[in-house]
């Protein structure tokens, strides 16, 4: 397990001048809007990124000396993340617009990893272009940071396949077609056109045109921030709330089935995980409508509005809320939390532990049983009618082992932290991991649709800045910067 130290420092110096182009978008706003602090903020950041790129550039290896073995690109794509969010925090912080470093830095690794979740108590106070910068740190967070760097610069495809590989996430990991430059092209592909699209039926829907190309960036990520202190309810408007759920909908689907899709191969619709995520959100919402409406919270026109638009919200990870679920009867709030964990699909842009495996482990569970009373027989885990691996199905159940690890050891670590005690504090300690955790946003109680994360003190938003990025990119490439072997020089 060899690391390759000047591979890392150019990748991470490209990374820094990308992200350095990307900050010009909103600092030419900040000009704009009249905002002087907020524009020497992103010129400070811009010209680090610059420096960095240089150093990248004059450590560059030879070109017969970029192979990348799949162990050091996990740890690379783990530097990669926490560089992205070191530098993306400056302007917060510079401008003075979050005062505290710490909460600048919990702000922008929740934008990059799409949670969604926030320390700010009124968004609408922010300078407009750090606001769309904060949207923008989702959408570029969404599709992967390191796959737009494989997209839009040559580089060996071994190397290349070795940090996409870390990044993307699900179970496996396949290319669409032969060069993995032209899949990751494929996949932004779709994702500008799918974000473009959403851009303008949301101004169609007479949301104001910033306002809709901040809501398009973080609904086509999954994202979950809005410019609006009240998120998407501040519209009042069914047919904003419809589109959006739509829209989170879509975006929760392996990209993979829109490829299919696009080159005629309709029988890609036949995926086992996209019918379970139908099903579950049918159920979710039928369940819930059910409870809501028995207990005189909402009628049932309301009921039908709330709960589709916030089950899309949770299931997809956007984190969006049109209704305070706080509020809601508790079996309701159970059942959110439990689609909190399960997520979308892999290969979308959704968080949490992905349909396909919750699917792999309860059919793996199920032989399990079924090898107990038939211990002769050969029980084997098929998704789509295939095969899989004993390998691929033993990694599943390890990463379900260590997420459930990780889900105890943080909640634990928050009771001991944070402000909230008692059988509130446990709830809320605990929605409050499982939502960095997966990605989601909001939580219950003091973290709930209304609330904010300001709350806790340091420590637990550093554990919780960890769950956020142990969650966005499962685990492993987090988990093996601290394995000592993982630093070895090639």
């Amino acid at each position: 397990m060899d690391m390759n130290y000047r591979l890392t420092a150019y990748v991470l110096g490209q990374l820094a001048l990308i992200v350095g182009a990307l900050m010009c978008i909103p600092m030419f706003m900040a000009i704009g809007f009249h905002e002087y602090n907020t524009i020497l903020s992103y010129g400070i950041t811009i010209a680090i990124t610059v420096v960095l790129g240089a150093v990248g550039l004059v450590l560059r290896p030879a070109p017969n000396k970029r192979n990348l073995r799949p162990q050091s690109g996990f740890v690379m794509c783990g530097l990669a993340w926490i560089l992205l969010a070191f530098i993306g925090a400056l302007p917060y912080r510079i401008s003075g617009a979050i005062p505290n470093y710490i909460d600048a830095l919990f702000e922008t690794i929740s934008g990059f990893t799409t949670t969604g979740s926030s320390i700010l108590s009124n968004v609408e106070a922010m300078p407009k272009s750090l606001l769309f910068w904060r949207a923008l740190t989702q959408w570029i967070g969404g599709m992967g940071v390191l796959v737009f760097v494989i997209a839009v610069l040559p580089r060996n495809d071994k190397a290349s396949t070795a940090l996409a590989r870390a990044e993307i996430p699900g179970y496996q990991f396949g290319k669409l077609v032969s060069k993995l430059r032209f899949t990751s092209q494929i996949l932004y592909a779709m994702y500008i056109v799918l974000t473009l699209i959403l851009v303008g039926i949301l101004c169609a829907c007479k949301m104001p045109v910033f306002d809709s190309f901040c809501h398009a960036f973080s609904t086509a990520s999954t994202g979950g921030f809005s410019v609006r202190n009240a998120s998407i309810g501040a519209y009042n408007s069914v047919s904003i709330e419809v589109v959006i759920t739509i829209f989170m909908l879509i975006f929760s689907v392996n990209f993979n089935i829109y490829y299919m899709l696009l080159i005629g191969h309709f029988k890609a619709l036949k995926n086992e995980e996209l019918f379970v995520m139908i099903g579950i959100y049918v159920a979710a919402c039928v369940a819930i409508v059910a409870s809501l409406t028995a207990s005189n919270t909402y009628d049932f026109g309301d009921a039908v509005r709330y709960t589709t638009f916030n089950v899309a919200s949770v299931m997809s990870t956007t984190g969006y809320g049109t209704a305070d679920f706080v509020l809601w009867p508790t079996i309701t709030q159970v059942l959110l939390l439990l689609i909190m964990c399960i997520g979308g699909s892999a290969g979308s842009t959704a968080g949490g532990m992905k349909i396909s495996r919750v699917i792999i482990l309860v059919k793996s569970s199920a032989n399990n049983v079924r090898r107990l009373n038939s211990p002769r027989s050969v029980q084997t885990v098929k998704m789509d009618g295939k095969a899989l691996a004993d390998s691929t199905v033993e990694e599943i159940q390890n990463f379900f082992i260590i997420y459930v690890l990780i889900l105890m050891f943080s909640t634990f670590m928050l009771a001991i932290l944070s402000p909230y005690t008692g059988a509130e504090g446990i709830a809320t300690n605990l929605s409050a991991v499982i939502s960095c955790l997966n990605n989601i946003g909001p939580g219950v109680g003091p973290v709930g649709p209304t609330g904010n994360f300001g709350g806790y003190d340091v420590l637990s938003k550093i554990i919780l800045m960890f769950d956020m990025l142990i969650g966005r990119l499962e685990i492993i490439p987090i988990l093996m910067l601290f394995y000592y072997k993982s630093w070895k020089k090639a």
